[in-house]
């Protein structure tokens, strides 16, 4: 018996240390999210751009994705004809590939890309200011913190 309950006692407590969820392909959240983060990544590469979602995870108002832009297809982006380059904004040689960190956070019904990086060659949000806020979406990185 005392198995059983040190079993249900363990099956609660990992549940409850990953409570985040990743929203569905196809869903309104997901959508949402990529919706937010778009005209950024733009800005920087260019139109149009989709993504590979490496991760993507919600609890409640706030969400955290690792995200892979390419352009429609699955063509490859050249970084020597994006705008970021064209207006000297980016140094490639300093970026860890093209992948996208986002910190979300929903303001009344619209999710909101706060903090990102593109290439990031450190986990930058590893930190107590970020960890206050994101701890629920990012638990690995703020332990600690």
């Amino acid at each position: 018996m005392r198995a059983v309950w040190a079993l249900v006692i363990w099956v609660l407590l990992a549940a409850s240390a990953q409570a985040w969820t990743e929203p569905a392909r196809g869903s309104q959240t997901r959508s949402d999210l990529m919706s937010a983060v778009r005209p950024l990544v733009e800005w920087q590469l260019g139109a149009p751009v989709q993504f590979v979602v490496n991760e993507l995870r919600v609890e409640g108002d706030v969400a955290y994705g690792a995200l892979s832009p390419q352009r429609p297809g699955g063509a490859a982006i050249d970084l020597y004809s994006t705008p970021a380059y064209r207006r000297g904004a980016l140094s490639f040689e300093e970026l860890d590939g093209l992948r996208f960190h986002v910190l979300y956070q929903k303001s009344g019904s619209v999710w909101v890309a706060v903090q990102w990086s593109m290439g990031a060659t450190d986990v930058w949000w590893a930190a107590s200011e970020y960890c206050a806020i994101w701890r629920p979406v990012t638990p690995e990185v703020c332990q600690g913190l």
